[in-house]
């Protein structure tokens, strides 16, 4: 049962559903859930550390919500270019913006930790990427500084952001040649996979916690079934 549920998960269907098909109390679900995503993340950075440094790598934020499109959160993702492994993953509260601000304010003041949450997943990756790693992302005007922070020696090309394909759930660029397509690929996995995380869904979640053990859960998955060449285990 518990590699049905990983695989589940990691799979699009919803610990709801889950439930009904292994007919089991939904509260089995969660507790097999959170057991199977602590073992999957040990297994994820474990995997990782016995791969070869990577020589270039991409990251960006995917932007989901907690419980309400007003309590929007961040995660933030490296991945190694052409593997598409993925490198490290991190989940920061962010405030609402746009038409979202006045609404959200019955919510209270909410923090912004997308610095903070970039700094975990950099420092977390910082052993597994060479000194002089290349670095692609946006052009998005805080990365730079993160970037020099914890690879001074790195060479950071930014590229202008692309209009997002319906096809791939806003992440997947129309465009014929997509310098980020590792990192917009895998968010749109993620996008198709997780099913927290596509857009105009019913399935939210609840807990930044949960939502963290959720991509823990899916990126020891989705490292350990990359075509043989890019295998991580």
């Amino acid at each position: 049962m518990n590699r049905r549920i990983e695989e589940d998960l990691a799979s699009t269907c919803s610990q709801r559903r889950l439930a009904k098909k292994l007919k089991v109390n939904r509260k089995t679900v969660v507790r097999k859930f959170r057991l199977m995503a602590d073992l999957a993340e040990a297994s994820f950075h474990e995997a990782n550390s016995k791969c070869a440094r990577a020589s270039v790598i991409e990251f960006d934020d995917l932007e989901t919500a907690e419980h309400t499109k007003c309590k929007p959160l961040s995660v933030s993702i490296a991945v190694e270019q052409g593997t598409r492994r993925i490198l490290g993953i991190e989940v920061s509260r962010m405030p609402a913006s746009g038409m979202l601000v006045k609404k959200a304010r019955k919510y209270g003041r909410r923090i912004d930790d997308r610095r903070d949450g970039r700094r975990r997943l950099f420092a977390k990756i910082q052993n597994l990427v060479d000194p002089f790693v290349e670095i692609k992302s946006d052009q998005n005007p805080h990365y730079p500084e993160i970037v020099k922070e914890f690879f001074p020696l790195a060479r950071h090309y930014r590229y202008l952001g692309k209009r997002g394909s319906l096809g791939g759930q806003g992440e997947l660029k129309k465009t014929k040649w997509d310098p980020l397509f590792s990192i917009n690929h895998t968010c749109a996995k993620m996008r198709a996979d997780i099913n927290r995380l596509i857009r105009k869904a019913w399935c939210t979640t609840e807990n930044p916690a949960d939502l963290h053990r959720h991509l823990m859960l899916f990126a020891n998955y989705h490292n350990k079934n990359l075509p043989p060449a890019f295998s991580t285990g």
